[in-house]
Parts: C-alpha cells; sequence; structure tokens
C-alpha cells in the first residue's frame, strides 16, 4: 500500500480543485443571478451543461489517458477549469455559460484518470478504501467551495473569486507536474481500450455493473439537487443568508467525507451492492426530511436533517467505483470506470433541471420527495440483485 500513497495523494489534490470549480457557481449564485438578472434556479440548466460536457470526455477520455498518460490528462483538465473559471469572471450570461461548458469538459476526465493509476497500484481487497479515498476529494472540494467563495464574495466579490479559484487550477497543475513523469510511464503500461462501444456493451450486459451503473445515474440524481441547489433552497425557502447557508453545506460536506471512508472501508468487508443499496434507504429518508424543511424549522434541527442528508447522499461514488474497478476485465478500468463516470453525470444532466421545474409548478418539497421515490427504487433494486448475486447455488 506504500506505493499508492503518491497517486492517491495526486488524485485526490486534483479531484479536490476540480470540485470546487465545479461548484463554485452554484454557491455563489445568488449574487450572480443578481447581477446579471437571472433566475437563480438556473443553476439548474448550468450544472446539467456542466455534466452533458462531462458526460462527453468522460465516454473519450479513456484512450487519450493511455496515449498520453492520466497525470498529463487531469493537468489538461485543470487547465480547463482555470479557462472556465476566468471566463466566468467577465460577468455576462453568455460568458457563465461559456464556463460552465470548460468546467464541464475538465470534470468529465478525473474518474477515468484515477482508475487508470490506482487498479495498477492497489491491491484488489483495498479497492474500496482507497477509492473512496480519493473520492473524499469531492466533499472536501464541496466543502471549501461552501466556506471560501462565500468569503470572497464580500472581500472581492465574484469576479474576484472566481479569478481566484482559476489561479489555484494553475498552480495545482503545476505542482503535479513532477509526479507526472513517474506516474504516467507506470500509468501507459495498461494495454490499449479496445474501444468505448464495447466497454458500454461490456457493462449494460454484466447483470451487476448494470444494476451499480443505472442505480449510480438515479444516485447522482440526489446528490446533485442537494449540492447544487442546498444553498438556494435554504436562502429562498428557510430565509438563510448565503454564508449561513453555505456554512451548513460545508459541514455536510465534512460529515459526508467521514462516513464516505467508511463506507469504502465496509465495501472491502460485505458485498459493495447490497452496502450501496442500504445506503440508498438512507438517502431516502434523508431527501424527505430536508424537503420538509421551512423558515419556521429551528436552525438546530434545520442543520440534523441537512448534515444528515448530506452524510448519506455523497458517501455512495467511491464504494461504486470501487466495484466497477473491481468487475472490469484487466486493462480496461479506464474504459470501464468511463461507462460508470458517464452513466453518474447523466443523472446530473437530467436530475438538476428537472427538480427546477418540479420546484417551480409545484414546490421544493415535492421536487424532494420526487427524489426520495426514484432513489428508494434504486436502493430496493440493489437490495434485490446483491441477495441474488450472493445466494448460494
Amino acid at each position: 500500500m506504500k506505493r499508492a500513497l503518491i497517486p492517491v495523494a495526486s488524485m485526490l489534490a486534483i479531484q479536490v480543485m476540480i470540485s470546487i470549480s465545479v461548484l463554485s457557481l452554484s454557491v455563489m449564485m445568488p449574487a450572480v443571478a443578481k447581477d446579471l438578472a437571472i433566475d437563480p434556479k438556473l443553476v439548474g440548466l448550468f450544472t446539467a451543461i456542466i455534466y452533458a460536457v462531462a458526460t462527453v470526455t468522460a465516454l473519450v477520455a479513456a484512450g487519450p489517458i493511455v496515449r498520453l498518460g492520466a497525470v498529463r490528462i487531469c493537468q489538461v483538465a485543470l487547465l480547463m477549469a482555470a479557462i472556465g473559471l476566468a471566463l466566468n469572471s467577465l460577468a455576462t450570461v453568455v460568458a457563465s455559460i461559456a464556463a460552465v461548458v470548460f468546467i464541464g469538459a475538465a470534470q468529465g476526465p478525473i474518474n477515468p484518470a484515477s482508475a487508470h493509476i490506482l487498479t495498477q497500484r492497489v491491491p484488489r481487497e483495498y479497492f474500496g478504501t482507497v477509492f473512496s479515498l480519493k473520492q473524499t476529494g469531492v466533499p472536501i472540494g464541496f466543502a471549501l467551495a461552501g466556506v471560501i467563495f462565500p468569503s470572497l464574495l464580500g472581500w472581492l466579490g465574484w469576479r474576484g473569486a472566481s479569478l481566484v479559484a482559476a489561479g489555484a487550477a494553475v498552480m495545482t497543475a503545476l505542482l503535479v507536474e513532477p509526479l507526472r513523469p513517474r506516474l504516467d510511464v507506470i500509468a501507459a503500461g495498461g494495454r490499449s481500450p479496445s474501444g468505448i462501444w464495447r466497454s458500454i456493451r461490456f457493462v449494460m450486459r454484466h447483470a451487476q455493473l448494470r444494476v451499480l451503473g443505472i442505480s449510480a445515474f438515479v444516485y447522482v440524481i440526489a446528490q446533485h439537487t442537494f449540492t447544487f441547489y442546498l444553498v438556494t433552497y435554504l436562502y429562498e425557502n428557510c430565509g438563510l443568508s448565503i454564508v449561513r447557508a453555505g456554512a451548513l453545506l460545508s459541514v455536510s460536506q465534512i460529515f459526508g467525507t467521514m462516513v464516505r471512508l467508511l463506507s469504502g472501508n465496509m465495501g472491502d468487508r460485505i458485498p459493495r451492492m447490497q452496502l450501496l443499496g442500504w445506503t440508498g434507504v438512507g438517502m431516502t429518508v434523508g431527501s424527505i426530511a430536508v424537503g420538509l424543511l421551512t423558515a419556521q424549522t429551528p436552525f438546530w434541527l434545520m442543520t440534523l436533517a441537512v448534515v444528515g442528508y448530506g452524510s448519506v447522499v455523497i458517501s455512495w461514488n467511491g464504494t461504486s467505483q470501487a466495484e466497477f474497478a473491481h468487475l472490469a476485465p484487466p486493462g480496461e478500468a479506464a474504459a470501464v470506470a468511463a461507462v460508470q463516470t458517464a452513466l453518474a453525470f447523466s443523472g446530473a444532466i437530467v436530475g438538476p433541471p428537472l427538480f427546477a421545474l418540479i420546484a417551480s409548478q409545484a414546490s421544493y418539497r415535492t421536487a424532494f420527495v420526487a427524489v426520495a421515490v426514484c432513489v428508494l427504487s434504486a436502493a430496493v433494486w440493489q437490495i434485490i440483485a446483491a441477495r441474488r448475486t450472493f445466494l448460494p447455488t
């Protein structure tokens, strides 16, 4: 496991920076919307654009990762994120749309690149722990975004905050350069993927991966409607300030980080699909609880609901990625991870806009209940599939 420390730390740092970039516009959306004279609920459309682009770049990333090196592709992704953040500072609607396109392009290759490096360095019995550790970069990045951007708003404004984040992305790309030759030489030893369409067919024909992949699609709907709408929801529906709402988001991400690590460790000891199913049951309860919040809800109870939901709704992805990597054919971890990433990101494309539509036409409460129903269906499916998979024959 010692030989995995540097690649895990590198992938973790890159994941943190990309996650900060992805959440930047959502955290600042109330201020951005006011200056650009747009509806704050358009964060759902911007989120959909990010993940639509990320889905495409995830699927096409496997080949370049093997040919050029996983770290090199991650550096390109960081520079794309920096361009997007810099564009956002131009303070026009067109520039913001272009910004989310670049940020989406940055998001796509990270999971396949990580899978390509980590599967070559980590024993299979530790996949759950290591992949979940790497994925803690998402809640850590989101937590930092929830603290950093609201704080910078009062000092530099949202334009200045975007430029600061752009500079941080460039710095991260430079800092991992000394590690690139060693990691990419090892990573390039894998055989070239035989085609992304073959990997898609493999996943959809594989009984376990099909259930895991479609469930990832559903779980991401819950994860991203929570993460990307929480600040706006608490601001509009519950009367909290942007700073206070951002702080709750950060706390939920911190607790989610701990639960994600626990989930990964448990996934190395019990069937991962079963664990993911029961995680979905917890997500169902959390979605309903958050949807019931109002401006009259005591702050302590609001905190309990938000942190409880956040702890489970972001805890599952590392466990899912670990199982995909475990079931991938030898040498094709990047391609199979790309399919898992694309399926998950597809949920981020359709989920937030539908959530916004339901919230606008009915209510936030109805939208959260709709999410809960979808998640419960996927959770029960995984629990049943796990029992069938591990029944003695």
